[in-house]
């Protein structure tokens, strides 16, 4: 039996494999388990955004080698959804194939880059390299020659993640400039070519999000795009130069490309449609999890590419490719009430609830939220099997790990 080949080791990844293990040697069955990814880490993807990102990860072995999962350190190229394998290829070049009776598409999501005069100087907070190639840049500033715009950043993009980094540099570049460079004036300028903060976050925490920016002392342009970057400044769609060493692009992702190696239908976000089982649909032996699935979360709303969807639907995900390889009856996919945390820099947090994000906490209260969230409970038990699979069963939520409910 070639078992449950897992690809992807993010979130939607680890509690895939987790949660098929759990359900095999809960019917008595040592199910083999497969999780194939390039790294050795589980990045916690929602932390890169914060200074020293190296930090932000966790050994896949230390998670999923005490259950058995055996892990590939390779890349998938390929995926051949008629002949059941997957083509990886390791760093020294070597190309293998993969067998699997039943696949989890768990490889997540990535940032869209733009086409645009000088887009390879863009910096980004999407993948562990690009953040740490971000801090490093930010701690090289103060050596660079004195001059407009040396501690200014330029933030494309206002939705979660660039306002998150905006308001992280409101500090940091202050800290950076204060220390190195007295006297040195820091700026921050968000670019969003909607004609409002956080668009598709609602009006719902726009005021309080609104506040954070005129405490921190950052500023935005709306309703313009970037229509060119220069080593010294960034050009806007309306001709407006902005001074700037650093230019950080936030602006849309996309469910990662190996969906394209899926016969199946996606989404306007590359995501792959799937059953209420996490089948994608019309491919049979084929499950998705995470950004790459386009799961109903409850009628007229969809899951969002996030991390507290992606621990869930890995979850059900691994459940259910163990349950169809056990020939038992799969669980359809059901998801706690969706919330969101803000980071707001030294100005707090904002914690809504529900899908029209009605705010139910702000400042410091958020933001000792929102430290739990991304310093504890997104985080996966390590050296501890028990745990982990206690964990991975779909039926079990952060509201067990935080001792209270999350609203």
């Amino acid at each position: 039996m070639s078992g449950i080949v897992v690809v992807g080791g993010g979130f939607a990844g680890v509690w895939s494999a987790a949660g098929a293990v759990r359900l095999g040697r809960a019917a008595g069955r040592e199910l083999p388990v497969t999780l194939i990814s390039p790294g050795d880490d589980l990045v916690i993807r929602p932390r890169l955004y914060q200074a020293e990102p190296e930090r932000m990860r966790v050994s896949l072995d230390r998670i999923l080698g005490p259950v058995g999962v055996r892990r590939i350190a390779a890349a998938a190229t390929g995926i051949d959804t008629s002949g059941r394998s997957v083509t990886t290829v390791d760093e020294t070049g070597r190309i293998a194939e993969i067998g699997y009776d039943r696949l989890i598409l768990a490889t997540g999501s990535e940032l869209v880059r733009p086409e645009l005069p000088g887009a390879e100087l863009l910096f980004d907070v999407d993948t562990m390299p690009t953040a740490t190639d971000l801090d490093a840049h930010l701690n090289r500033l103060p050596e660079l020659p004195s001059g407009d715009g040396r501690f200014t950043a330029v933030v494309i993009g206002a939705g979660f993640t660039g306002l998150e980094i905006a308001t992280e540099l409101a500090d940091r570049l202050g800290a950076l400039a204060a220390a190195r460079a007295p006297g040195d004036k820091t700026r921050v300028v968000l670019v969003e070519r909607a004609d409002t903060i956080g668009p598709e976050l609602g009006p719902g925490p726009r005021s309080e999000i609104s506040d954070a920016l005129a405490a921190l002392g950052v500023e935005y342009r709306l309703g313009v795009s970037v229509a060119s970057v220069e080593p010294d400044r960034v050009t806007l769609s309306d001709g407006t130069h902005l001074a700037t060493r650093t230019a950080i692009w936030t602006a849309g992702v996309r469910a990662n490309g190996l969906t394209a190696g899926i016969p199946g239908t996606r989404d306007r976000l590359g995501r792959l449609d799937v059953d209420e089982n996490l089948a994608v649909t019309g491919v049979p032996q084929v499950y998705a999890a995470g950004d790459t699935a386009a799961a109903a979360a409850e009628p007229g709303h969809q899951v969002m590419q996030c991390c507290q969807h992606a621990l869930q639907l890995g979850k059900f995900a691994g459940h259910n490719a163990a349950a169809d390889l056990l020939g038992l009856p799969a669980v359809p996919f059901t998801t706690s009430p969706y919330v969101t945390c803000l980071d707001l820099g030294s100005h707090g947090a904002v914690f809504t609830n529900g899908w029209d994000r009605r705010v139910v906490a702000t400042g410091a209260v958020a933001k000792d939220r929102k430290r739990k969230v991304n310093e504890l409970w997104i985080y996966p038990p390590t050296d501890d099997p028990d745990e982990l699979l206690r964990q991975a069963d779909y039926r079990f939520s952060v509201r067990q790990i935080a001792g209270t409910p999350p609203v």
